[in-house]
């Protein structure tokens, strides 16, 4: 896929998640074949005003472009403020998001509420793309407020008339739960309004479900979010997939724990050690969830106190399974929790 002066190939983008896609996991998601990923979601506000949190979640470095900057507001003055500001540090995209489902956002008239008001949300592009210079300017979408109000080909037209260089679309309403199966042929119909590239996201956990929302919606490309938690390897698996016609397979378990110990050790570098700690506990679950013996080590997981802790809990883990003394895990039913609920081991 090319847009502008960025040509990503065959490569996949990989989502903003808040409290995910920090530096260490987009530097993995990198290492494993991700065309292009981006920051965490951040205030406009935030940033026009130098908050330091604002100001922390979209810092990058330069190893990490390409990179894409994803931006939450309502306001066409503090977004082009926000946009000048970002531009000096040159991302590849800025984003903005009109997509975010969660209460705490919606409320406050951001995200996904946005399309409830197609005209303020084209002022919104308007604002951005006009002070962007040649940095694409894009949009996060949802297909509407519910299955009963969908009003994405409005939205996207919106989108395009007003400065969007391409348009992301998950294709489930505001209020259509996880659980429920994505309606990828929005994706198509959208595709077909508008000219600007159509990257689909929604419930792509395999090499195999990206290649089938790119043939039936002839997407130009597609977004990883909660296909990349624990599992980097879908970039690469994707990347041989299309180039040989053959799934090289989930990786071996000694490839897994040589991943996640680099994730925990680049957290190390990140964060304090009690953040550290706290965020590889997720991270290490993730990447272990499909494994046997997945319960035993989110209750050794939970416990450490230190990173070498964790590693030396992964060690243990990696070689019981390579010897095989855990029963066989549930694989479907933890798919069915992790589906619903990426935190899946924490009682609701």
């Amino acid at each position: 896929m090319k847009l502008g002066k960025l040509d990503l190939g065959n490569k996949l983008f990989l989502a903003p998640m808040a409290d995910v896609s920090d530096a260490p996991f987009r530097q993995i998601a990198k290492e494993n074949g991700a065309g292009i990923t981006f920051t965490q979601m951040v205030s406009a506000k935030g940033i026009v005003n130098n908050e330091f949190d604002a100001l922390r979640l979209f810092a990058f470095s330069r190893d990490e472009k390409p990179i894409g900057v994803q931006l939450l507001g309502n306001d066409p003055h503090y977004l082009s403020q926000a946009v000048n500001e970002i531009k000096r540090y040159k991302p590849d995209i800025i984003d903005i998001n009109c997509g975010c489902p969660v209460d705490k956002v919606t409320k406050h008239n951001l995200g996904a509420q946005l399309m409830d008001d197609p005209v303020l949300m084209g002022s919104l592009i308007k604002a951005m793309s006009s002070v962007a210079d040649d940095i694409p300017i894009s949009v996060k979408l949802r297909l509407g407020k519910s299955d009963s109000k969908i009003n994405i080909l409005e939205n996207a037209q919106i989108a395009e008339e007003n400065g969007a260089s391409l348009i992301i679309l998950h294709a489930r309403s505001k209020n259509t739960q996880y659980k429920d199966e994505p309606s990828w042929e929005w994706v198509k119909k959208v595709k077909e309004v508008v000219s600007i590239p159509i990257i689909g996201n929604g419930s792509l956990f395999t090499p195999q479900d990206v290649k089938k929302m790119i043939d039936e919606t002839h997407c130009d490309s597609v977004m990883i979010a909660r296909g990349a938690l624990g599992n980097p390897f879908i970039f690469s698996r994707y990347s041989e997939f299309k180039r040989t016609g053959i799934d090289p397979g989930e990786p071996s378990f000694k490839e897994i724990e040589a991943v996640v110990i680099k994730h925990c050790r680049l957290l190390a570098k990140e964060y304090s050690d009690k953040v550290a700690v706290i965020k590889a506990k997720k991270n290490i679950i993730w990447y272990y969830k499909y494994c046997d013996g997945v319960d035993t080590l989110i209750s050794k997981i939970m416990s450490a106190k230190t990173i070498e802790n964790e590693i030396e809990i992964i060690h243990d883990h990696t070689e019981k399974l390579n010897a095989g003394i855990y029963p066989p895990a549930n694989r479907e039913l933890v798919n069915q929790k992790f589906i619903e609920r990426v935190l899946f081991w924490v009682d609701n």
